[in-house]
Order: C-alpha cells, then structure tokens, then sequence
C-alpha cells in the first residue's frame, strides 16, 4: 500500500511434457511418479473439467456464493459472432462482489474461466478486485474488440473503483487479445493494468493494427504500484506502443515486441527492471520520458533492462531530455545483442550517447556508481565494470534463468487431487491439518495436489514433500493458529517446504500462506527443498504470497489491532514470514510478503507486527524475481551467510509506526536466527552478512512514514539507514531507488551514500554500488 499523498503516481502455451526427476519418496498410495500428462490434444483444459468445490468462508453467503465460474454458464457464446461482453461481465460481478464503491475485500474471490472460442467484446471487461481471469492454456481463447469498441480497453482492472496503489489480486492468463479490428485512428487498447502487488500477466498475445501511424496499444498503465508480468510469454503484435506504463516499480519478464511503432513507452516510475527482452522491427525500442526531478513531475527514475535482444530497431533507447551530467534518470544495461541497431542509446533531441550496429552491450550505465565506502559518486554515460553474475543463476544461453508459472496443461483431471474430496474443510474454522498432511502423505508425487479455494486452519506444522507440486484456486490459503505457533521464544513452522536436506521438484502456484493470531511463533513458511542436479529453478512458488493479518478470519483486523496500539500481545502476525534455509535453492516469482498496513475488508490503516520478513541463508541458486516484502519488524530481506542470489526489482516498505515502538520492539532478538544488528530507529529494507555472489537488479526501497506522520517526506528523513552490507560480503547493486532515507546505502552500519546526492523526482536513485 502507499498512502504518501494525492499526487502519487500507477508463451508459448504452457506444456509440461515431464516434470523431471522426484528424488524423494512417492506417497504411499503412489506406485509411480506423475512425469507428463496424459490429455488427449483436443481436450480441454483440466481446469474446466476438474470437480468445483471451492467456497469463500467468510463470504456473507458461503453457502450460495460461487468462486468458479465458466463464462460460458452465463451466457458467452465464444462463436466470434455474438457480442459476448454482457455474459462475461455478469460471470465476474456475480455474487455482489467488490466493485464501484467497495474498496477493497478479502471475502470474494473469483476465477473467472474462458473456455476455448473467440469472444467478440464491444465494451471493457471489468476485472473486480481479487479476480482471476484464466483462459484455457491448451488452446488459448481470443477477446476481439469489435469495430464499434467503446470503452479504456478490452480489459480493464480499475475504472476508477480502487486507491491504485492497493488494487491487489489480479491475474490474466492464456488469451489472445485482438484490437486489430478496432480504426486505426482510435486508441485500440488490450489491458487497463492499474494495480499494486498480488498481480500477474501471463501467456497473453496482442494483435494489434500494422497499419502506419496507428494509435493501438497493447498494455496502457498510468499508476499503481507493482508488481510482476511476463512469465512465459507475453507477446505483442503492431500498434504504435507495445506498453504504455507509469508505475511506482515493476518487474517485467520475457516480453517480445514484434512491428510496433515503440516496444515500450515510460512515462513515469520510481524503478522498473526487464528481464528477457525480444523487440523486432520496431522503431524504437524503449522511449523515456526523463528530465522530471520532483514528485509533481516525475519522469521515469530507473530503468534496468537484463538480456535483451533487439534487431532492425533504429533506436534502443531513447530518452527526452538529455541529463546535462546530472542525474535525470538512471539506465543500467546489461548483456543486451543488438542486430542491425544503429542507435543504442540516444536523447530526443538527435544526441547519441551511445552507438550501436550489430554489437552487444555487456554493462553500460547512465546514473550516479559508487565504489565501496566512498561517499562521493560520479555520474556516468558510459561502459561500467562487467556485471558480476554467478554462473548457477545462468541459463545455457548465459542469461538469467527464468521459469513461468507452471499450469500443466497437458495434464488430465484424473491427474489431480483435491484435498477438499480427501477430507479437508476448507472452511476457515475446522481444523485441517491432519486431512491435508494425509493428502500429501498419500499422493505427493504421483498427483498434482489440488486446494479447492477456502481457508485451511491448521494448528501444527505441514510438511509438504519433496516431489509435490501444489496448485491453488484464487489463492487457496492455510492459516496456521494456535498454541503451537505462539511462543516467540520456540518458533515452529506453519508449512515447511521439504524436511531439511531433502532434494527434488516442489512447485506451489496461487497459494496463500497466513495466520490467525495472536502468532508471534510463526514461521510461515520454512523452505529446505533443493533442485535435483541438472534442474534449475525446479523447486519455486509463483503467484503465492505469504498475507499477514488485515483479512476476514486472521483475528488482525482493524477492530483487534487499531493504530493506537491497543490490541498489544494480540496483534502478533508472526515471528519470520519467509526462511530459505542452507541447503535449499528457491526460485520464487512474484512472491508478496505482507505484513498488512491496512485492513482490506474494514478499511483503516493497523498496528499488527511480524518480526522479519525474508531471510535467506540458501548457497543458491536463488532467484528472486518480482518480489516485495512489507511493514516487517527487524528486517524485509536478510542474506546471512548466503550465496548465488539474483534478486531483481525487489521492493520494501518500512513499518508506517516505527519508530514507535523502536526495533526490535514488541520483539526480541533471537541468535539462533543470527539476527543483524538494528539500523536506528526502523527496520531494514536489506541487509547483507557474510554472503556472496549477491546480484541486486533494481530494488525500490522506501520509508514513507514516522509513526503515520509523513513530514518526513519532506525532510527526506522517515529513517536514518535502509541498506547495510557488511565488509565480508560481495554484492552488486544497481537501480536502487529509496524513499526518505537519509542513507540509501550503509557499509557495516555506517552511513555512505546520501540521499541527498541522487534525488530523482519523488524517489532518490543510485545506479549503481559495487565493493570496489
């Protein structure tokens, strides 16, 4: 959430042929591993077949209200003739959901499914808060905009009912979205994607007019505060932009921009970073708008593009203002192959800072690079050292490995089991941790584990095996209370990912992971898991997030934990959100990790405490690709005695109450979770111990708050310190924004690079740190 003031600022079909090697034990109903999936090709989806059992517990209706719906049960005919916008909209606003005037609500979740047809729209379709659009990922639906199209876009997730930086939980996947047939001269829009955290764009194609001087655009996003897209594969065909964005930061991966007028127009952001980048015949490839140096008028602050391939494109990236040897927005480039490019990186105005040909690009850099404890940066248009990536992080192809969202496409019904028809509830009251560690004990391995959409309650640990793969339905949640996680003195986990030194395939998409206080004992989720030899990123979550308190069921809410801090010991969310420990490898995709500011469902800001966010003591490989940790105690992201991390944008938030109470206040140290000397006053956003190979590519990092005052924000000091590395760590950090810290970056504790050296608009930006 960012509640800073009014003039903030917004593949190839998924099919799994083989799963690779389970190196732990089958469940003990299991006679062989599930490896590739059995659908004939002409059937549909699993999802559309699959048994619905799914409930929303804390719906005013559980009863009779209805989470999955199939478009074509109110009405759709997908036939490319009939105007099927009506029927689609009625299948997402079904059951009084929250729309115009709600806000925000954690009650009402939604997959809204798509089977296989062309759907002929004449006006948007409304994404509703906590919403998944889901279209049949073995032959993908197409939405057309019909030549008359009135309306932002084909799909549209906020017009106007929702604060832009808390419009959480949405998801489009597998359509094509064709604008093509809409006039050239109109502005021909796909997506509408004002969101926040909790979001995702995956496998979704856009056809756009090829047509001179056309206005179609593809994704147009003026605000919001994400966030992640790509997975595998967003592609865009035509129009005069592939993207139009403005957002606080954003994570994009692997996106290909075929024929367009530019692949990507910025008007505005504090960091975004681009990983896998393909743009083909375009005329320019990233057009930035620049030069802004105050919040009222902030241009775009950061920019770092990752192994990216761009042929028969005139220009790469173009700025519009040149910076005139100050910062005016930062650029970093890394490992980008230009074919036929002759301009790399140019301003408006005809200066070319950079040639390009047929060439690749290894490391270049426009911004302000410091150099170890040296306080005073230099601002650079120029090659910089060689970006250090550990090998285990690469790709065959030397890029940053990357994996999407598995959906398992070509996997049958009969492939799947439900937990809900193996005994679990569901209900957010029963207690069902004997019924889901039975499911898992039973079928990891040999099924794919379905959690129907509900709330699980457990109240002691459930360990789920190596070898599992876990799927989610609107983000299915297990809620971890009681006596067992109570004790900040003995943590337990509430889910382990793998017994400790276990090996093998573990993959969880759409889940949620939380807690009903009071649970000051809780480790929410344990992660042990390592790949098998020879698979990268084979163990990993994505679309699932770890959601602490400001929800209906988790007892920390607004009328148990108000700001005034009166719910005291009550309002305990957790003791550690995330722990990679040593002998795990992650690859964790568009993961939150919230320890909640605000009540969704009631509306004001709270005092609920977790007392660390993420802390990784994982050798690596770990890929940290779009993910956020928020309103954590001690620290947001700990690496202590880690190494080989990729961690690219991550993005914080400081505790809107610090410094009242002052860290690690209402908790207590605790070393045998090695926890880092404090920074004064407020958590750290990062902080880095004894850990090597660490590669931070783009991180916003912001403190917008001194218990809830924000005239902080204009002295630029809500906290002292928000970034410490230690003198035995190797790390390069490059596009690191912050907000209103007086030090961005700390060396052992103290101070180095101010603030007050790289103001960048609203946000303060260093391009890049590096030991030496």
């Amino acid at each position: 959430m960012r509640l800073i003031t009014p003039t903030s600022l917004l593949f190839p079909l998924l099919a799994f042929v083989g799963l690779g090697t389970f190196v732990s034990g089958l469940g003990t109903q299991c006679s062989a591993p599930v490896t590739s999936g059995t659908a004939s090709p002409n059937a549909p989806f699993w999802l559309e077949q699959i048994q619905h059992q799914g409930t929303a517990p804390f719906n005013s209706n559980p009863g009779g209200y209805q989470v999955f719906r199939n478009v074509k049960d109110f009405g759709a005919k997908g036939d490319g003739v009939t105007d099927d916008t009506a029927a689609i909209n009625a299948a997402i606003s079904s059951g009084n959901r929250c729309g115009s005037g709600c806000g925000g609500s954690s009650v009402s979740p939604a997959v809204v499914y798509f089977p296989q047809g062309t759907y002929l729209v004449s006006s948007p379709i409304i994404s509703y808060y906590y919403t998944q659009l889901i279209g049949d990922a073995k032959h993908m639906p197409t939405l057309v905009a019909t030549p008359n199209f009135q309306g932002i876009a084909v799909i549209d997730a906020d017009p106007g009912w929702y604060v832009n930086q808390n419009n959480f939980y949405h998801s489009i996947r597998n359509f094509k979205i064709d604008v093509s047939r809409m006039p050239t001269s109109a502005t021909g829009t796909g997506i509408h994607w004002q969101v926040s955290q909790a979001t995702s764009l995956i496998n979704i194609v856009f056809q756009m007019s090829t047509a001179p001087g056309n206005a179609h655009q593809g994704i147009w996003m003026e605000n919001g505060s994400g966030g992640f897209m790509g997975a595998k594969d967003l592609v865009f065909n035509g129009g005069k932009f592939g993207m139009w964005v403005g957002n606080q930061q954003f994570t994009v991966r692997n996106i290909t921009v075929n024929n367009a007028d530019t692949a990507v127009y910025g008007l505005w952001n504090w960091g975004w970073t681009f990983q896998g980048v393909t743009i083909n015949n375009c005329q320019v490839g990233f057009d930035l708008a620049t030069g802004g140096t105050t919040q009222a008028n902030q241009g775009v602050g950061g920019e770092a593009i990752v192994d990216a391939v761009v042929t028969n494109t005139p220009i790469f990236v173009r700025s519009s203002q040149p910076s005139n040897g100050v910062l005016h927005g930062s650029l970093v480039l890394n490992n980008i192959r230009l074919n036929n490019v002759p301009t790399a990186v140019a301003v408006a105005n005809g200066q070319v800072l950079l040639n390009g040909g047929t060439t690749t690009i290894n490391s270049w850099a426009q911004g302000n690079v410091y150099t170890g404890t040296n306080p005073n940066g230099r601002f650079v248009q120029a090659n910089i050292p060689a970006i250090n990536k550990a090998g285990v992080l690469l790709d065959s192809a030397g890029r940053v490995f990357g994996k999407g969202h598995p959906q398992y496409a070509n996997y049958a019904p009969d492939q799947f089991v439900s937990v809900k028809s193996q005994g679990a509830r569901g209900d957010g009251q029963t207690d069902d941790t004997a019924a889901i560690q039975a499911v898992l004990n039973k079928f990891s391995g040999c099924k794919i584990i379905f959690f129907d959409a509900g709330v699980y309650v457990v109240t002691s640990t459930i360990t789920i095996p190596a070898g599992t793969q876990v799927v989610g339905e609107a983000w299915s949640t297990i809620l971890g209370t009681g006596n067992a996680f109570f004790d900040y003195n003995n943590p337990v986990p509430v889910v382990r990912a793998g017994e400790s030194g276990s090996q093998g395939v573990l993959e969880i998409t759409d889940m949620i992971f939380s807690t009903r206080g009071p649970t000051a004992g809780a480790i929410v989720l344990e992660w042990n898991v390592h790949d098998p030899a020879g698979q990268q990123g084979a163990a990993g979550t994505w679309d699932t997030h770890i959601i602490l308190g400001g929800k209906a069921g988790t007892n920390l809410q607004a009328n148990n934990c108000p700001t005034s801090g009166a719910g005291g010991n009550n309002c305990f969310a957790a003791f550690l959100a995330l722990h990679l420990t040593p002998s795990s490898t992650a690859y964790l995709e568009g993961l939150w990790v919230w320890t909640a500011d605000h009540d969704m469902d009631q509306g004001p800001q709270i005092n609920i405490y977790t007392g660390r966010g993420i802390m990784s003591e994982s050798q690596g490989p770990v890929w940290l690709v779009g993910t956020a940790s928020e309103h954590n105690i001690l620290y947001q992201y700990y690496l202590v005695n880690a190494q080989n991390h990729y961690m690219g944008l991550i993005q914080t938030e400081a505790p809107y109450f610090q410094p009242n109470p002052v860290p690690p206040a209402p908790f207590i140290p605790n070393a045998a979770y090695k926890d880092p000397a404090l920074g004064p006053g407020a958590a750290w956003a990062l902080t880095v111990s004894n850990s090597q190979n660490i590669l931070v590519f783009g991180a916003g990092l912001y403190s917008f708050f001194q218990n809830y005052g924000q005239a902080c924000l204009d002295t630029f000091d809500c906290q002292q310190q928000i970034v410490d590395v230690d003198a035995a760590s190797t790390v390069g950090i490059y596009s690191l924004s912050t907000v209103a810290a007086q030090f961005m970056l700390s060396v052992g504790g103290q101070g180095v690079v101010p603030n007050a050296a790289n103001r960048n608009g609203f946000a303060q930006t260093l391009t890049a740190w590096t030991r030496s």
